[in-house]
């Protein structure tokens, strides 16, 4: 069976290959794209990744908390003028799922707004005050 299947193209294999005179030819990109990886479902792993991410419930603040916090803030509001230095432990708010993760800005206080309730510092971020869960003073 082998010799037959060596000599199963002699006929055809020395003709010219066919170009049609009526058809242009297909561009090399899409003839390669027949043969690329087909992906029925786009986007599951990403899915999946997303559902397994976890987050985090935010922190309910007694008084006595609430208070001491204030007065960080407070006092980094009087010192604003002289660019204190502050670690800032906040919670982020997911955008995607319920809940968040809780993220420490360190650097100098750029402003500390009352009227809006937000801080923010040198590099461009803003934090809601009601977001604070720890402030220190580092100068």
């Amino acid at each position: 069976m082998s010799g037959q299947n060596e000599h199963r193209y002699d006929d055809i294999i020395g003709l010219p290959h066919h170009v049609s005179p009526t058809r242009k030819p297909m561009p090399r990109w899409n003839r390669a794209a027949q043969f690329s990886p087909f992906a029925a479902l786009t986007g599951y792993d990403d899915a999946v990744r997303e559902a397994g991410r976890l987050t985090e419930s935010p922190a309910e603040l007694d008084e006595s908390r609430r208070a001491e916090l204030g007065e960080a803030l407070r006092q980094l509001h009087e010192r604003e003028a002289e660019r204190p230095v502050a670690r800032i432990t906040h919670f982020v708010y997911d955008l995607y799922k319920a809940g968040g993760a809780y993220v420490t800005a360190e650097g100098p206080v750029k402003k500390v707004d009352p009227v809006y309730h937000t801080v923010t510092m040198a590099d461009g971020t803003v934090i809601d005050m009601e977001d604070v869960v720890t402030v220190e003073l580092l100068s």
